[in-house]
């Protein structure tokens, strides 16, 4: 079980893009690289979350492949965004493969959400480790 909170170390980079945002973002596994894509999506968004309780949420989704399960994971956020006003500031993976992810959310309210995503694209977007040897490419939302 991997876990993510908020108050870690900044492990992505804005990238300029011409319309949209987009950013990059390194991790030492895949696991790792969802959250901290997770977390980078929350700070582009200038997002707060109100204080006091938390409230958690069970994601379960399959993809084909990593990058469309990282499209589908980042549209399940925006989802809890927008349907029930909800962010959250730690992601407990259960499981995680090229495939399935299972992971548990703890967040609350948002108080704060400055910037609109309205979605997370395939645009550009590729995971690789560093030995594939191919350029990064940025996640655009």
């Amino acid at each position: 079980m991997l876990r993510f909170k908020s108050s870690q170390e900044k492990r992505f980079e804005e990238i300029e893009h011409t319309a949209d945002w987009a950013y990059r973002v390194r991790g030492k596994n895949l696991a790792e690289l969802f959250i901290e894509a997770a977390w980078g999506l929350d700070t582009l968004a200038d997002m707060d979350l109100a204080p006091g309780i938390r409230i958690t949420r069970t994601i379960k989704l399959n993809a084909i492949d990593p990058e469309s399960l990282l499209v589908a994971g980042f549209n399940e956020l925006l989802y809890f965004h927008d349907s029930e006003g909800l962010g959250f500031e730690e992601i407990s993976i259960k499981h995680l493969d090229d495939t399935r992810l299972e992971a548990q959310l703890t967040g609350a309210p948002v108080q704060q959400w400055q910037k609109e995503i309205k979605a997370v694209t395939y645009h550009n977007l590729s995971i690789f480790h560093p030995e594939m040897k191919k350029p990064h490419k940025p996640i655009k939302i």
